[in-house]
């Protein structure tokens, strides 16, 4: 029997199912928008929710039924699946883009050189003066702090379970990173707020707990992410390291972790994301200060997540500034994931020949 190829098959068998043209489901679209508009007008029920709601429904029957009727099922069924992933989409979007939205009116109206260039000291009641200096600063410091602590030990624990772990071992370490994966962030700032007070007394204050408390959270996420890049390596270049005698740490450090750069630092970033924000193992062990504090070893320390949380409860004033300073936690964020582009984008192994 002859194999059927591309080569083979009869010009125009590939194309000879009729397609609608592209005009045509954005007519639909446009044409679902305007009668359902028109029947919730008519049934004085009308909203945006509500419209778009009715016009998605119309639309996927519209375009589903005329497609059934001209391409065929199979193209059917193709349009109906796009049109639900398509709206997935868009109803995931909703909450963020109302998010950013909201923080960007609110914060814009704060957020000046003033408010980022002054700390707290001396503001009392509904003062206007005073800013997130030494919020900005206080993040900074503690979320460096708890990556230069995770990062190593995340990468280290993912190397051995790819590279070395076998046994009861490996799949008891596998099991913890799991469990710590899902821990909620108080117990980890319960667990810091401890572990300092045993060493160092009920009395000590330091950005460093924070910092511990905001590793814990960070590890498993780093090694999960790690984990599975250092997986999607090929084995062949392995092989081919060690087919020139290279010894096998030389190859993981050289090779591997090399491959899977860009993937290792976007991990890291996430983990970075899923931390800067956190509020309550901050707000237990580190607290708040009025002014700036550069030393993680000695001191209350403010962050901007306790900041805001503090202004807001407040009230007054307070509010304006909780959402300033959410603003600038976002864009903070925003210039973490910038800088993680680009130093994958240039450590990255170049494939160009």
């Amino acid at each position: 029997m002859a194999t059927l190829t591309a080569s083979n098959i009869a010009p125009g068998v590939l194309s000879s199912t009729p397609r609608l043209p592209k005009w045509v489901p954005w007519a639909i679209l446009g044409g679902s928008a305007a009668v359902a508009a028109g029947i919730l007008f008519l049934a004085d029920s009308a909203s945006i929710a509500t419209i778009v709601s009715l016009t998605v429904v119309l639309y996927a029957l519209s375009i589903t039924i005329l497609s059934r009727r001209i391409e065929g099922s199979r193209y059917a069924t193709d349009r109906f699946a796009t049109t639900l992933v398509v709206v997935a989409f868009g109803l995931a979007l909703i909450p963020l883009v109302s998010l950013l939205g909201t923080v960007l009116a609110k914060g814009l109206s704060v957020v000046d050189f003033q408010f980022l260039n002054t700390n707290m000291v001396g503001v009392f009641g509904e003062m206007t003066e005073g800013g997130i200096y030494h919020a900005i600063w206080g993040t900074i410091m503690v979320t460096l702090t708890a990556t230069i602590i995770s990062v190593p030990i995340g990468i280290l624990t993912a190397i051995y379970l790819v590279e070395y772990g076998r046994g009861p071992l490996a799949r008891g370490v596998t099991f913890f990173v799991d469990v710590m994966t899902g821990i909620p962030s108080i117990v980890a700032g319960l667990f810091a707020f401890t572990l300092f007070t045993l060493l160092f007394g009920p009395a000590y204050r330091a950005g460093i707990m924070g910092a511990a408390a905001l590793a814990v959270l960070m590890t498993p996420v780093v090694i999960r992410s790690v984990e599975e890049m250092l997986r999607l390596v090929p084995n062949e270049l392995r092989e081919a390291s060690y087919a020139l005698g290279v010894t096998k740490a030389r190859t993981i450090f050289k090779v591997v972790l090399r491959t899977a750069i860009g993937g290792i630092v976007t991990g890291v970033m996430l983990a970075v994301a899923r931390v800067i924000g956190e509020t309550a193992p901050l707000l237990l062990t580190i607290g708040i200060a009025a002014d700036a504090n550069f030393n993680v070893f000695e001191g209350r320390m403010a962050t901007l997540p306790v900041f805001a949380y503090r202004q807001y409860q407040q009230g007054g004033i307070g509010v304006d500034r909780a959402w300033g300073a959410a603003l600038v936690l976002i864009v903070i964020v925003m210039l973490l994931n910038i800088l993680a582009r680009l130093v994958s984008k240039y450590f990255a192994p170049k494939l160009d020949r």
